[in-house]
């Protein structure tokens, strides 16, 4: 039986534009939707029984599981969400797992009972039932947002953290430092594991060896931060750089660093990860990666709705794109007398 690929490639346009011309056929100009009809009636094609299914019984609501609302990257995310879902007529409900199995496998029973028609996960967990899938099952209706597990056909969002962190610490070392520390997040985390990944791929992209002592690990928080830059400054290593793997843990760095009388950037450079929304506001403002939050949230409710449309047929993954912003926190290290 066809799918919504085989339509995209008869037609000649990409899976997208073949859902959203299902979706919003008004949003689509005339000579492409007529490529698409001309194709669905040439295949023969009939939206997967499930989504029909979905939307004859659909709650017109879908689940955002998130562990917590503190962090700011979480708002954006779910405005992202709103975003598209406002725009085509789907309600948003917010879960807080607090990264509790029981709690997530609550929400996601809430599909089975028809309160809601799908979940979009930003979390390190996911529901049982995942879990419970086999070859031949019905794909249920999950996207992932930031963590995944490649070996999960899930549709899925992401950034590609390797080439984020390679791309800031080979900017680091670009300024000539060459003994540069990282705070490091949650090794449950993949997204935390890719980006220790890059910063090391990185540093030996510009010939440095990275040096283990001088990789401190935390939560991502403003406190590992400070706890982080505490451990390395008291640990009497050399070091001329630090490059954390956020926002958060930067800003904690550079307020420790002030404590003990020293200066960002002429005495240690700092970088993160993310460009919060008051990154630019630090002091000094923060070098850093910044990441599409509200964009990542906007691609993870698209691919919610081309899975309503085709479960089997609808898009796998959609990759985000990055950008370095450079600030006053790196600078080239100051010679010591």
């Amino acid at each position: 039986m066809s799918n919504i690929k085989d339509i995209a490639a008869k037609a000649g346009v990409s899976i997208a534009t073949v859902s959203r011309a299902l979706r919003q056929p008004n949003l689509v100009k005339e000579k492409t939707a007529l490529k698409i009809r001309d194709a669905i009636e040439a295949l023969d094609y009939k939206p997967n029984m499930l989504a029909a299914s979905l939307r004859r019984q659909k709650a017109d609501a879908v689940i955002i599981a998130v562990p917590s609302i503190h962090n700011p990257f979480t708002s954006a995310f779910v405005q992202g969400v709103e975003n598209v879902a406002r725009e085509n007529g789907t309600k948003v409900l917010l879960a807080l797992t607090e990264g509790r199995q029981d709690l997530l496998d609550r929400h996601y029973e809430m599909i089975a009972g028809k309160q809601a028609d799908g979940l979009i996960l930003l979390d390190v967990i996911s529901p049982s039932a995942l879990a419970g899938q086999t070859p031949g099952d019905d794909p249920l209706p999950i996207v992932l947002a930031c963590e995944y597990d490649s070996a999960v056909d899930q549709p899925r969002v992401r950034v590609n953290d390797l080439e984020a962190a390679a791309e800031i610490a080979a900017h680091v070392a670009s300024l000539g430092h060459r003994q540069i520390a990282i705070l490091s997040g949650p090794s449950a985390q993949r997204m935390s594991r890719d980006r220790q990944r890059g910063f090391r791929l990185g540093l030996r992209r510009a010939g440095i060896e990275e040096d283990d002592a001088l990789v401190v690990g935390g939560d991502y928080s403003l406190r590992s931060g400070v706890a982080g830059a505490n451990a390395l400054l008291d640990s009497k290593r050399k070091f001329t750089a630090i490059l954390c793997e956020n926002d958060e843990m930067a800003l904690g760095a550079i307020h420790a660093i002030a404590a003990r009388g020293l200066r960002v950037p002429d005495d240690i450079s700092v970088t993160g990860i993310d460009n919060l929304r008051f990154a630019e506001f630090a002091n000094p403002g923060l070098t850093t990666i910044a990441l599409p939050n509200e964009q990542i949230g906007e691609e993870a409710m698209r691919l919610m709705l081309d899975f309503a449309i085709d479960p089997d047929g609808a898009r796998r993954e959609v990759v985000v794109p990055h950008r370095l912003i450079v600030r006053g926190s790196t600078a080239a290290p100051t010679p010591r007398i």
